[in-house]
């Protein structure tokens, strides 16, 4: 084999790979949802209480959160009023994957791929390109709801 000969057939066969390696990257797979679904199934706006917690056992640290029934539920302030907390959607809606909450930074954030968002649930970096849901939080005595 000559040498024109043997990078020609090397140059074709490194353009495979790296095609290849794109395929397989960050992109789509057939598993995958749509962008803009979830796989963690949050409950539909309007159907009632998603579930409740006691106060003075539960959350007591600014900071801490509770995942339950596909929302995450943070504690912003100390006082037990409702503002002192808020709940989103806990799937990402980019790809469904499960956000977590960064006290430090005070936003949600993906580990999938990044995507940011703000305590009410409003896109802050992408690539996600729409808002969580947001679930409406009321504190009775030491019980906390939240209610889709």
């Amino acid at each position: 084999m000559e040498r024109q000969e043997f990078l020609a057939k090397l140059g074709i066969s490194m353009a495979a790979i790296c095609t290849g390696c794109s395929l397989v990257g960050c992109g789509s797979k057939s598993n995958d949802p749509s962008p803009g679904t979830t796989t963690n199934n949050p409950p539909a706006p309007g159907s009632g209480t998603v579930f409740s917690i006691n106060l003075a056992t539960d959350l007591q640290t600014i900071g801490t959160f509770k995942v339950a029934s596909g929302v995450i539920l943070v504690r912003l302030a100390a006082d037990n009023v409702a503002s002192s907390f808020t709940a989103v959607q806990v799937a990402c809606t980019h790809q469904g994957t499960s956000i977590n909450y960064n006290a430090n930074q005070g936003k949600f954030i993906c580990p999938n791929h990044g995507s940011q968002f703000s305590t009410s649930g409003a896109v802050l970096l992408g690539p996600a390109a729409v808002s969580l849901k947001q679930y409406t939080v009321t504190v009775n005595g030491d019980t906390l709801t939240v209610m889709a």
